[in-house]
């Protein structure tokens, strides 16, 4: 079953185009994320999905339902956690989120919460004591109190320290092993591989590219490096396979047989008695293909 449906999605403000024919889906229980340079169109999207702005052209369902025209049944089905969501100061953890369990016909329990995101021990404080990544949770918190089907992150860990933000990700695996269907927009590259089934790279309006974390960009298929640190005495061109220079004495070698690559030179430094020291072998990293796929020119940035 499809959760988010969308179709020759446009969107333009005056003369910006921001949105620029956007053709995806989002199958329930998947959690995609969004990722894409500031002014992608990312923002602009998710708004549309969720019935906050009007598409200019397109078609888009959401739960089988056109977000523009969603009353409150719509509504009632959808967990959003905005990047900053507007409190009283004075209220306390639990009142603000049973205020909140209020609006829906059926929310979850506030104490079940309120532990899914790990502020047992704030829910008596005030939410003006909360430091930002606590605020940051309550925002989740509050995404979460109604039981969505489908649940928009926008950004959802800023501010959080790396323990917070590991729990705040356990929060959404869970979720997910549930079957909420999950739409993530993040800055984080390592978010995006640890939480995503599938990422959607948005730049200039266009999507211009798409898949599983380890596979998108042609990551799977991109040639390995090795680096080391070239040997005292000896030339780049006396080692047995080609090899380019880099800063500090480090020298690259790509090769698509990073498995033999790698046996060839470790047995010819044993053999001749060399140390390869800061040896290591690796892939192209998400945020290697991340901004290979963003790098775009500075006019084509101000069209969006």
């Amino acid at each position: 079953m499809i959760a988010i449906d969308v179709q020759g999605l446009h969107k333009s403000f005056g003369g910006v185009e921001a949105v620029r024919g956007l053709d995806f889906h989002v199958e329930e229980g998947e959690v995609v994320a969004v990722l894409g340079p500031n002014g992608a169109g990312k923002t602009t999207t998710v708004e549309i999905l969720e019935g906050y702005l009007e598409r200019d052209s397109g078609h888009v369902s959401v739960l089988g339902v056109d977000p523009a025209k969603g009353g409150d049944d719509f509504r009632q089905r959808i967990g959003i956690v905005l990047q900053e969501c507007g409190i009283t100061a004075y209220l306390k953890v639990g009142e603000v989120l049973t205020m909140h369990a209020g609006f829906y016909r059926r929310p979850r329990r506030v104490d079940e919460v309120i532990a899914l995101v790990g502020l047992e021990e704030k829910a008596g404080s005030r939410i003006k004591s909360l430091s930002g990544g606590q605020r940051r949770r309550l925002d989740l918190a509050l995404g979460l109190i109604g039981d969505p089907e489908l649940l928009f992150l926008d950004e959802p860990t800023t501010g959080f320290d790396p323990t917070a933000r590991r729990q705040a990700w356990e929060v959404v695996r869970n979720l997910g092993r549930l079957g909420k269907t999950i739409l993530l927009t993040t800055h984080y590259m390592d978010e995006a591989q640890a939480l995503a089934d599938r990422v959607m790279v948005v730049t200039a309006g266009r999507i211009v590219a798409e898949g599983p974390p380890d596979s998108i960009g042609g990551r799977a298929h991109a040639d390995a490096q090795i680096r080391f640190l070239l040997p005292a005495g000896v030339s780049i061109t006396d080692l047995p396979l080609t090899a380019s220079p880099e800063a500090a004495g480090m020298v690259l070698v790509s090769t698509a047989e990073p498995t033999g690559a790698l046996h060839h030179l470790t047995g010819w430094a044993l053999d001749a008695g060399h140390k390869l020291d800061l040896l290591t072998v690796t892939k192209p990293s998400l945020e290697d293909i991340y901004i290979a796929l963003t790098a775009t020119t500075d006019d084509e940035r101000e069209k969006v």
